[in-house]
């Protein structure tokens, strides 16, 4: 599979602001439902949800689409701090918020910059 974001790559590759571990938001068409991740290469990622041999859980509720991709504050500590707490809130209803283009984070997720 092609590089869908491949001037998307070049910019993640050359911002040193970016953070190291953007947080990315997939959703599952077939099992509807989404799922939270972080990456150094949230674009390599998302084709490895999609395409790696091994079976995980992202592997039996493919095709995924990439629905978000957020810078986290300026460590991995910090991407993977939110990405629990995200996780842990077990709300659909709050990750729909975060993928909708006109929501603005407040509060602890005030960090969060999406990625155009």
């Amino acid at each position: 599979m092609e590089n869908i974001y491949p001037q998307r790559k070049l910019f993640f590759t050359l911002d040193p602001t970016f953070g190291l571990d953007p947080l990315y938001i997939l959703y599952s068409e077939t099992s509807h439902i989404y799922y939270i991740g972080s990456s150094e290469d949230p674009w390599e990622r998302f084709k490895n949800h999609n395409h790696q041999d091994k079976t995980t859980f992202t592997s039996k509720h493919r095709p995924w689409q990439l629905k978000a991709i957020f810078k986290v504050g300026q460590t991995r500590v910090e991407a993977l701090t939110l990405e629990r707490w995200l996780k842990k809130q077990k709300s659909r209803t709050l990750i729909e918020k975060l993928i909708d283009p006109g929501f603005r984070p407040t509060g602890k997720l005030a960090q969060l910059v999406r990625v155009p």
